[in-house]
């Protein structure tokens, strides 16, 4: 209830327990904000714990790896206090005496040889082996060291411990784009037999834009089916389409292993059909053609769904008009119809390749050598090598490619004109 009060030369509207009128209509719109905010909190929390803190400690696991650091105190500050390519002087050779010593007691010089395998593979037994005899070391601890093994004078080892001297490195970028430091600390290009991660990358953009160009090529003409349909039987047929998530991905993938194997049934086919012969069966598992034709297969929905969306709003009364203003069939495509699907063109080609980067159960299972993308050396770092500041390093590139991809979708089309259902 308002009630207006005079007085004073001037009139003013009050609520009913005589609060001013502005007063009140502030503190309900502050009490509706707090409430909508804590409307929100949980959504906050939810995206905070399981988006932004893990993306936040991958990117920090990228940069940080303290195996040697916290574990060779000694030797970590005579690197801090001599400059890069400094040839080691006795008291270098004692203070890694003392740590090897240090570490073998404490069982971490296993950690520490792991530190410096990451950088030059074939370390970590050097330092197990020397961490067992260092309490029988004596000076002068230089040629003691190099006793043990001549190795230990090697400058280029020398240069990886000081690089990994510090928790604090972008060394695992460096890997991740095959380049290395020499004993100098200069970046240089990895010996050609360690180059793997460039060529895995290559192999994942390309197979995922063909994957995507091959979803479209599909996906478009059974929208646009779809769309055209009266509405019972789009949506019956719409089932079919989305029949496949209803189905583990695991037993879709492993459902096109029994299809393409070369004793599979798509060859016994061709064979029986006398297509090929029984010695010249096609070989479609354990490669890319494996990987292409399953990943196609398990993500042509999603190119499907942003396309009906799309064209399903689009009224076919624009095409008549065109081909009755002389237009061809082809003209009045490509000038009326296609302009206004290309949002979702965009939208479905986007989630599609963003889907495709990531795979990693598909080529794993029937890509084989050539069929493997970045995701799968990710996996295998993160399970078997236990290299886990690789990995991540892997997955942040990985991660700003796709966020550089989604910057120019936004750049050229733009993001407003997303469609995706």
């Amino acid at each position: 209830m308002v009630a207006i009060e005079t007085g004073g030369g001037g009139a003013g509207l009050t609520t009913a327990d005589g609060k001013p009128l502005k007063q009140a209509l502030a503190h309900a719109q502050a009490r509706a904000k707090r409430k909508a905010l804590l409307l929100v909190v949980p959504l906050l929390a939810f995206i905070l714990i399981t988006f932004v803190m893990p993306i936040g400690q991958l990117l920090f696991r990228s940069v940080y790896n303290d195996g040697f650091a916290a574990n060779m105190p000694q030797i970590s500050a005579w690197f801090d206090e001599t400059k890069a390519g400094d040839a080691p002087d006795e008291a270098a050779y004692a203070a890694l005496a003392a740590d090897l010593a240090a570490a073998a007691e404490a069982r971490t010089v296993g950690v520490v040889g792991t530190r410096v395998n990451y950088e030059m593979s074939g370390t970590r037994s050097l330092f197990t082996s020397a961490g067992r005899n260092a309490e029988d070391l004596q000076p002068p601890y230089r040629e003691a060291m190099l006793e043990l093994n001549a190795k230990w004078g090697d400058p280029q080892l020398w240069g990886v411990m000081r690089s990994v001297s510090s928790a604090y490195s972008a060394n695992f970028y460096l890997a991740a784009l095959d380049l290395a430091r020499d004993e100098n600390g200069d970046i240089i290009r990895a010996p050609e037999d360690r180059r793997i991660y460039g060529m895995l990358f290559g192999r994942t953009l390309w197979l995922s834009a063909l994957i995507t160009g091959i979803c479209l090529i599909l996906a478009y003409p059974v929208a646009h089916l779809l769309a055209v349909l009266p509405l019972a039987r789009s949506n019956l047929l719409m089932i079919l389409v989305l029949l496949p998530f209803w189905t583990s991905l695991l037993v879709r993938t492993t459902s096109w292993m029994v299809l393409l194997q070369e004793q599979g049934v798509v060859n016994n086919t061709l064979v029986a059909l006398g297509l090929v012969g029984n010695e010249s069966r096609i070989q479609m598992m354990y490669n890319q053609a494996g990987t292409i034709i399953a990943m196609t297969h398990i993500l042509l929905p999603f190119m499907i769904l942003p396309l009906y969306s799309v064209m399903r709003p689009i009224n076919p009364s624009y095409v008549r008009a065109a081909r009755s203003l002389g237009a061809t069939s082809w003209t009045a495509f490509r000038r009326v119809y296609l302009p206004q699907t290309l949002p979702g063109i965009g939208a479905g080609a986007l989630l599609v390749f963003i889907l495709s980067v990531g795979y990693y159960i598909t080529p794993a299972l029937v890509g084989g050598a050539s069929g493997q993308l970045i995701s799968n050396l990710i996996a295998y770092h993160m399970q078997d090598s236990l290299n886990w500041s690789l990995a991540a390093a892997l997955a942040a590139l990985l991660l700003a490619g796709v966020l550089v991809l989604y910057w120019l979708y936004d750049r050229l089309i733009g993001i407003d004109n997303l469609k995706l259902g």
